[in-house]
């Protein structure tokens, strides 16, 4: 069984995307699911495509900690069973559980709002866990030509075309993932409506605060407006920390992917994409930013062609209406 693999090459190296669609078809379709993770894992990885390393690994940490915040939120915040068994929950809800009891934590509290020391135990015990089935698992139900792994080593690398692919389509696959994860949803939680689901599946991932990030932004962007440079200095209420490509895309919370906006602009923008001068404009943001900041985790993985890439792919998927600032104040050097 797939599921007790600890190592998997890649077996197709040359695919099309006509087959690629084939293996998805049958993971969407044909596969079958016990419980949600199957969906939980590959929304994780969609939201980690632009984290990998130069050789398109990517860390157990980074998967497992997208999938056990999707996992929280579902469970706790959203209040939504996982499994058609309440008796027998899926293992990942059994540890989290656990957590829950042991530590108090408010059933309302989403999961980025616990101390991040606590996070990082939750994320190692669901890891420890879950990798070998979760990795596996997909992996066989797509015939081993997405990834390749090593459960010992904790490596993780995409294929290279799948990659390519993964990037193109996202947000379509984002959808349709979404959209499965609701169906399966609904049969197992008692008079929930498909658009109530869906409702909360879209923003499964957000984060109930950007306020550590607007922390670090006002050491360095002298506390003005990204796009119409005005004063946000004076107010804090009115200052809000935006996804220069909208997060209803990216679906992560990347330093590199974060601004400095006035209540205008950031209205005004919502989940548009900034026209390319602003794409320049972030370039040397992030060159400079990465080369100052004392944290240089927030720039671990970081190059100018991945936020280049993510602009253009967001374009070729649908994010078409480009917006700027009605009025630009002249910026103070």
């Amino acid at each position: 069984m797939s599921h007790d693999l600890r190592v998997g090459e890649i077996q197709g190296k040359y695919m099309t995307e006509h087959e690629i669609w084939q293996h998805l078809n049958n993971f969407y379709y044909r596969s079958s699911v016990a419980t949600s993770y199957k969906y939980v894992f590959f929304k994780a990885l969609l939201e980690n495509l632009y984290n990998v390393e130069d050789e398109l690994t990517l860390s157990y940490d980074q998967i497992f900690y997208s999938f056990t915040n999707i996992y929280w939120n579902l469970i706790f915040h959203h209040q939504l069973a996982q499994s058609p068994n309440k008796n027998k929950p899926a293992r990942a809800q059994t540890i989290l559980q656990k957590y829950v009891n042991d530590y108090s934590v408010p059933s309302e509290w989403q999961f980025d709002q616990l101390e991040d020391s606590l996070q990082i135990k939750i994320v190692h015990d669901v890891k420890r866990d879950c990798k070998q089935n979760v990795i596996g698992a997909f992996y066989g139900d797509t015939a081993g030509v997405f990834y390749a792994f090593d459960i010992k080593r904790a490596q993780f690398r995409f294929n290279r075309p799948v990659y390519e692919f993964m990037k193109k389509y996202q947000r379509v696959l984002m959808n349709l993932t979404n959209y499965h994860l609701v169906k399966y949803l609904e049969k197992v939680n008692e008079a929930t409506s498909t658009m109530a689901l869906l409702s909360k599946i879209e923003v499964i991932s957000k984060r109930s605060s950007l306020e550590t990030f607007y922390k670090v932004l006002t050491q360095f962007e002298q506390n003005r407006c990204f796009y119409c440079h005005c004063d946000l200095s004076s107010s804090r209420r009115k200052t809000h920390v935006d996804h220069f490509i909208p997060w209803s895309f990216v679906q992560n919370d990347n330093l590199w992917n974060l601004v400095l906006a006035c209540n205008d602009c950031n209205l005004q923008k919502s989940d548009k994409i900034a026209t390319h001068f602003y794409l320049e404009t972030m370039l040397i943001r992030n060159d400079y930013l990465s080369s100052n900041i004392n944290e240089p985790f927030y720039f671990r993985t970081y190059q100018n062609t991945k936020l280049i890439d993510l602009y253009d792919y967001s374009i070729m998927n649908g994010y078409t209406t480009l917006w700027e600032p009605k009025k630009v104040l002249k910026k103070k050097v």
